[in-house]
């Protein structure tokens, strides 16, 4: 089987967390993107579905306050559920 290079453009940050992911499954970022190729081949599409998801309004506004917060320098954060429990029982 020869093989071709091919140069994709990839979000930095994206291409990190996938290289650790395909690092912890035993595959490397070539590896990864020719099996996923090939099950685009075998299936005759993605093997996966795409769809954008539908949230209620109330699921928007809840995660933009997420955002809003994780922002928020001011918001105490917690290094483990049993400190969150405590603050949260004081």
């Amino acid at each position: 089987m020869s093989t071709t290079p091919t140069q994709v453009r990839i979000d930095s940050e994206i291409k990190k967390q996938a290289s650790e992911l395909f690092s912890n499954l035993g595959l490397d970022m070539s590896g990864a993107v020719n099996m996923f190729l090939h099950q685009c081949v075998l299936r005759g599409g993605l093997p996966f579905s795409v769809e954008m998801p539908q949230f209620n309004a109330q699921t928007l506004d809840a995660i933009a306050e997420a955002k809003l917060i994780s922002k928020d320098s001011k918001v105490k954060g917690y290094k483990n559920m049993e400190a969150l429990k405590e603050a949260l029982e004081k």
